[in-house]
């Protein structure tokens, strides 16, 4: 299995949404063409922050048909496929047509907090399974449970397949532990904005970013700046967006990203239940942020 380079910004691109709780396909288009001009390296499809639990199978399906053809292979993608139940995962990979896309994104097991063991024997088994490269994702906020370095190092290290990691534990310590240990192709992922700049200083490929899909030329130039090296240009753009970071998560993900994308003219600002939209005072904060920022 060819190794692939992920470096650079990713995006976890959002599921614009038609007042009627339809798929906005119109507004996709505009977002896919939006990215693609304005420096995102390659889009993540059907991540968490697409609202993908909330789609239907024949949805996912559609949608992954119409952003592969609207992208046309001018910048590579990501598709997302994880959940706590193994072998589902594995017979998802094998009933999906994965011809258009370069890797998967699969998210640790959640509610049901496996022990180390379980998530290494989940990501052995699917990475035995998978005709593609394996991005690991740890989010214990949102799973429930760490992987820890350990086992990510474990998993990096037995498997050629398991390309990487998207990193969003929060624990800087543990995220040098495993830059300063991993194999030397090994890709190490931020999978927070927030904490992107300090994580490429130590090391870090790059991010998968939800700010990017509003901001996709700036964040990029961040990511690209600091990869070069130019850790004060990049700083400094860092800086610009510091309150914008925890603004678009106070109400969680993706209706912090989806307010900041309807405050800018570029879809409704819907989502499907559970989800439902910010609070009237954060919408308030966010439009203040993205005028000082425009």
């Amino acid at each position: 299995m060819a190794r692939i380079n992920l470096k650079g910004m990713g995006v976890a691109l959002i599921t614009p949404f038609r007042n009627d709780k339809s798929i906005d396909y119109e507004a996709l288009a505009r977002l896919l063409e939006y990215q693609i001009k304005n420096g995102s390296d390659y889009l993540v499809v059907l991540g968490t922050t697409s609202e993908a639990p909330t789609l239907t199978p024949q949805e996912r399906r559609e949608l992954k048909e119409f952003i592969v053809h609207r992208v046309a292979g001018r910048v590579p993608l990501v598709l997302g496929c994880g959940g706590n139940n193994t072998q589902g995962v594995i017979d998802e990979l094998s009933a999906s047509d994965l011809s258009a896309f370069q890797a998967i994104l699969s998210v640790v097991p959640y509610y049901n907090k496996p022990s180390q063991e379980g998530i290494y024997q989940h990501y052995a088994a699917i990475a035995k399974a998978s005709p593609l490269p394996i991005i690991l994702y740890n989010v214990p906020g949102r799973t429930g449970v760490n992987m820890t370095a350990e086992t990510t190092l474990r998993l990096a290290q037995e498997f050629p397949s398991i390309i990487g990691i998207k990193e969003a534990s929060g624990n800087m310590t543990q995220m040098d532990d495993i830059i300063k240990r991993k194999p030397a192709d090994f890709m190490v992922i931020s999978g927070d904005d927030g904490i992107t700049y300090p994580l490429i200083t130590l090391g870090a490929h790059g991010v998968i970013s939800v700010i990017g899909n509003a901001f996709p030329r700036e964040f990029s130039k961040m990511v690209r700046l600091g990869l070069e090296g130019d850790y004060e240009a990049a700083r400094s753009i860092h800086h610009r967006f510091t309150e914008l970071f925890s603004l678009l998560f106070v109400d969680g993900n993706p209706a912090g990203v989806k307010c900041l994308l309807h405050a800018m003219g570029y879809i409704e600002n819907v989502l499907r239940l559970p989800l439902v939209p910010t609070r009237i005072t954060t919408y308030e904060k966010i439009r203040r942020v993205l005028d000082s920022l425009t």
